[in-house]
């Protein structure tokens, strides 16, 4: 079959292949520890089940409209509006089924042969897959340990050329857990109004920020209409099976968007978006809970981290992975990340999935029990202590 280059070289999210290499030693009767994959271990709170299954009783299982159904477009609006500080109309919210296709239109929409698409490295695989889809030529703004993966705002004006016309943003962050601040915000902001581009800011681990308050781009001035915020349930909520992610964009992209929707899915199905508005209107209870209880195991993995010999770990301040640098053991983040599959029964990834930078480095999900959290590091502990650490070169 002759394939188009396109879909040849179209990329993967390696936490998915990861898990399924760790599935498969488990039917071998292996005991495999999951800290790879970004998945909250919580069900979906039940009220926000129980409106699902009201919906369907009611009758909700055809179409929708393309963008949303207008109570949670409405809900939606009211919830970005009072947790991320600007004034969102509902008319500018767009409901996808999962996040992924908002990554995927605002590629579709803005890049093209001869554009630029700046993209953080390391960060969350799809935004370069997507970009390179679409011919556009990818940028990676380095994210690195010394800067507390942030974003460095002097190199980050360098890469803008007059070809660049989106900038990637991810905070908190995956894989590395790190914020942007105010400050790096505003002068990001500051490039973006300057230099007449357009943002792309993945906020979908925005309740799940452990210091400080969130901040959206979006709430400075002049970046509403220049903003495409990225965020969804699947995370807040536990709800990554139902497939529920939005969009807020510009009124000039909604059209486009709209038609990009007819194209390719159609709509969201309705009755998972009434228990959407359950989740955002309803208690919040199971939500405050998840975010503590995340709280209690960073600690706890960065603690244990640190604890190996040859690793480092430094805090994350954001969602639930932990992203050390491992270069002191003597191997590359690739090459433990085997070692600890094959020899210790845990599953991690390495940060090469998620970019160049990230080649000292492995990711660690602590979305898994502290019981599992623990025995993981015992395991590691223990595959460390038996091998010898060879500074500056691979282990025997």
């Amino acid at each position: 079959m002759r394939l188009a280059d396109r879909v040849r070289d179209i990329g993967t999210e390696t936490a998915f292949e990861a898990a399924g290499r760790a599935r498969a030693l488990e039917a071998q009767g292996r005991d495999i520890i999951h800290l790879e994959i970004g998945e909250p271990d919580f069900d979906t709170p039940p009220n926000v089940r129980e409106a699902a299954k009201r919906a369907l009783d009611a009758g909700f299982t055809h179409y929708g409209p393309p963008l949303g159904m207008p109570q949670l477009r409405e809900a939606i609006a009211a919830d970005a509006t009072r947790r991320k500080g600007f004034s969102v109309d509902p008319a500018n919210v767009v409901v996808t089924p999962g996040a992924k296709p908002v990554m995927y239109y605002t590629m579709l929409a803005l890049g093209e042969p001869g554009v630029e698409i700046i993209v953080p490295d390391p960060g969350f695989p799809i935004y370069e897959s997507m970009a390179r889809f679409t011919g556009a030529t990818v940028v990676p703004i380095p994210l690195r340990q010394e800067h507390d993966f942030r974003i460095d705002i002097d190199e980050l004006r360098d890469l803008v050329t007059e070809r660049t016309r989106l900038i990637v943003i991810n905070s908190p962050h995956n894989p590395c857990g790190s914020i942007l601040t105010p400050d790096d915000l505003a002068a990001i902001a500051d490039i973006a109004i300057e230099r007449d581009l357009i943002v792309l800011a993945d906020e979908i681990y925005g309740r799940l920020q452990y210091d400080g308050e969130f901040h959206s781009i979006a709430a400075l001035p002049g970046m509403p209409e220049r903003t495409i915020v990225l965020d969804g349930f699947s995370k807040t909520y536990s709800m990554t099976g139902w497939r529920l992610g939005y969009a807020i964009v510009p009124p000039e992209l909604v059209p486009v968007f709209s038609r990009l929707i007819i194209n390719s899915v159609s709509c969201t199905s309705s009755f998972s978006q009434l228990a959407a508005v359950e989740a955002l209107t309803g208690p919040q209870d199971a939500v405050d809970a998840m975010v503590q209880e995340f709280r209690a195991r960073r600690t706890l993995v960065v603690d244990g981290l640190n604890a190996l010999p040859g690793v480092t770990c430094r805090m994350p301040h954001g969602a639930f992975y932990a992203f050390p640098d491992v270069s002191g053991t003597g191997m590359s983040g690739p090459q433990l990340a085997e070692r600890l599959l094959l020899e210790a029964d845990v599953s991690v990834l390495s940060g090469t999935a998620f970019g160049s930078v990230g080649r000292d480095h492995i990711r660690v999900s602590y979305a898994n029990s502290r019981q599992n959290i623990t025995q993981a590091l015992e395991r590691m502990a223990a595959l460390l202590a038996r091998t010898a650490i060879v500074p500056g070169g691979p282990l025997s």
